[in-house]
């Protein structure tokens, strides 16, 4: 499959996600979003028997594509799920072990996954700027077996201290952090997906480790737009773009209307290397 040379940066998200779900688990994603998109994407690419639970407690719904434009409350949204129950029900389904994988957005992430999707700048009282809060989030990200967070990489994103905690990583990163709070042993962050970079987590330290980098980018780019230091290791992987039959059933069949996968256009030349980078009109 051919490379795409054009795409914004949150296809580019939405893709790499995609590419790291399996078949035969079971995902938590919140009520749209980029990470349910990238569900949706891995369904229709390489993963069909792949089943996800919404917060809203509908459990492994079949969505007809092309998906609505709004998912939240929508009738098409929940199609042919084998339950429809409620968030304090799949919340008790992830505390028992039965859901393999979370997927979140975030505001801000720290070194240990710890992240943030309440308000950026000023205080709880008098935020800079508040979000909408972590609905579901805090119990996916503290009962499910892994979590993966999707946010583009900014500095102001990857912070060395999170304005607020909204939903817990590995804490501290001291050996059993989670375990001392409450949440279930062997769980935890499993990997960070940005436009540019991907990365993990250190087994040692739970400090985030870098994987692989974009080949339009650098490892000395990515970490100029973090204010911690993560992990890199001597070796690091590439980051293939997204090829022309990702992006096209993500933008056919997933995400017809354009709402989410709209952001900051990547153009690539021939060697790959970023030509043109042009931000989205109202992208944050």
């Amino acid at each position: 499959m051919s490379s795409a040379t054009s795409f914004t940066d949150n296809e580019a998200i939405i893709t790499y996600a995609a590419r790291l779900m399996e078949g035969q688990r079971l995902y938590f994603v919140a009520i749209g979003g980029p990470p349910l998109l990238a569900v949706l994407l891995a369904k229709q690419l390489h993963a069909p028997a792949i089943a996800y639970v919404v917060e809203d407690g509908t459990i492994a719904p079949e969505m007809r594509l092309p998906a609505p434009a709004f998912m939240i409350g929508a009738g098409l949204a929940s199609s042919r799920a084998v339950a429809w129950t409620d968030m304090n029900t799949v919340d008790f389904h992830a505390s028992r072990g039965y859901i393999d994988d979370g997927v979140l957005a975030a505001v801000q992430v720290d070194a240990y996954g710890n992240f943030n999707s309440t308000f950026a700048g000023g205080s709880y009282d008098r935020p800079e700027r508040r979000f909408g809060g972590p609905g579901g989030a805090t119990e996916i990200a503290a009962l499910c077996w892994r979590t993966t967070l999707m946010t583009r990489l900014q500095r102001r994103k990857f912070v060395e201290k999170l304005d607020f905690v909204s939903s817990p990583g590995f804490l501290d990163g001291s050996p059993g952090a989670r375990e001392r709070a409450g949440m279930p042993s062997g769980t935890g962050p499993y990997r960070v997906v940005t436009e540019r970079a991907l990365f993990g987590f250190d087994d040692d330290t739970r400090r985030m480790k870098l994987l692989a980098v974009a080949p339009w980018s650098s490892v000395e780019d990515v970490l100029s737009d973090m204010e911690f230091e993560p992990v890199v290791p001597a070796h690091v992987e590439t980051l293939e773009p997204p090829t022309e039959r990702e992006l096209d059933v993500l933008r056919t069949q997933v995400d017809p209307s354009g709402r989410t996968i709209a952001g900051d256009w990547i153009v690539l030349d021939d060697s790959r290397e970023a030509i043109k980078s042009a931000p989205a009109v109202g992208a944050s």
